[in-house]
């Protein structure tokens, strides 16, 4: 019986990860103990340790996590679909656990439930270090949406389920109906290549990506964006690229003012924009109130996801693993006792993603 785990605990800004040996508690009956397979960094995680997000300190940071029971607590007898678990079976979880009787659960939004436990985001103790992907175990505690992996999946592939797949399948739930309607997508990091993929597999009628990154915007290609534009260019151009054929749909996944308020004059009349990627503070986005109500625009934020979302998005890289290469987006791989030297290369913006392998 294991009684160790290795944990590397983000201790301060820029700092290198600590290495500290954990002991692994007897889990309850709702609990479930997985050894981490793979996790990869996300960029909140960057965000984090580099002092541009507030979270917890010490943590242990990582959310894209992969795992493979050890342990399951008594109470829990199947994944969040139904399917039976068992010691061995790989599997991925939402990035927190929620009351399910909670007032926001109750609305549909479990992700801000009260007392909401979030991996990779909560504080380091003694008692509960195992809490974050940067470690070699997670205790999984209840409350936790767990689901089993196809096998045919490769470790690359899904680690980052749970959270970039997951979030991108909630912001197509929020855009509604995309079949024959023009979809932007501004950005096209992890988020914007996944939402790509999702809008062109949702029936859209063209699929458009912008960004200031020549070589990722043509990279979006290979995940289904049809058309192409420079995220340099001025509003006006902008403008101009879209005189004759307006955008239905717009998901933003970039965070920045201007470019949301482009987004908002290149909408249709009765369009909608998605914002998903302003998750840390910038300056205010400025929002022409008359264009908004005589254009009978819709503005639509969220902030991580459903269970259900998360169940989505791996049906949909289960079934399209072999149409886009998401194996590419993790361009390099550390074991955990290299993770300081990971995140230096993850910072340098060279890949969409860097893995941390066991």
């Amino acid at each position: 019986m294991i009684s160790k785990a290795t944990a590397m605990v983000f201790t301060n800004k820029d700092a290198p990860f600590k290495k500290e040996e954990v002991l692994i508690r007897d889990i309850d009956n709702n609990e479930v103990l997985v050894r981490i397979a793979y996790t990869t960094i996300c960029t909140s995680d960057l965000h984090t340790h580099s002092g541009r997000r507030s979270s917890a300190c010490p943590s242990v940071l990582g959310h894209e996590i992969i795992g493979e029971i050890i342990t399951l607590g008594k109470k829990i007898k199947a994944d969040y679909n139904g399917q039976l678990l068992k010691v061995g079976d790989l599997v991925t979880w939402c990035v927190y656990a929620y009351d399910s009787k909670s007032e926001m659960a109750k609305k549909g939004m479990p992700q801000k439930s009260e007392g909401l436990y979030k991996y990779g985001h909560h504080q380091f103790t003694a008692e509960d270090g195992l809490n974050g992907g940067f470690a070699t175990h997670c205790v999984l505690k209840k409350g936790t949406a767990i689901f089993k992996l196809p096998e045919f999946l490769s470790h690359r592939q899904a680690a980052p389920l749970n959270c970039t797949h997951a979030t991108i399948a909630g912001a197509m739930r929020v855009a509604g109906y995309l079949s024959d309607k023009n979809v932007m997508i501004t950005g096209t990091g992890m988020l914007g290549l996944s939402a790509c993929a999702m809008a062109k597999e949702s029936g859209a009628r063209s699929v458009t990506a912008m960004d200031i990154n020549n070589e990722r915007l043509e990279f979006a290609k290979n995940f289904g964006a049809d058309k192409l534009v420079d995220g340099k260019l001025s509003t006006d151009e902008i403008r101009l690229l879209f005189k004759n054929e307006k955008v239905d749909v717009i998901i933003d996944t970039t965070g920045i003012p201007q470019v949301m308020e482009t987004g908002l004059e290149l909408l249709a009349i009765g369009g909608t924009a998605v914002w998903i990627g302003a998750v840390y503070n910038q300056p205010a986005t400025n929002i022409n109130a008359e264009m908004v109500v005589r254009n009978l625009l819709t503005i639509k934020g969220l902030h991580n996801y459903t269970p259900d979302d998360l169940g989505f998005a791996i049906d949909f890289v289960a079934k399209n693993h072999a149409k886009y290469p998401f194996e590419l987006l993790v361009g390099e791989e550390f074991i955990l006792d290299d993770l300081s030297v990971a995140f230096d290369v993850a910072a340098s913006g060279k890949y969409y993603r860097v893995g941390i392998r066991q």
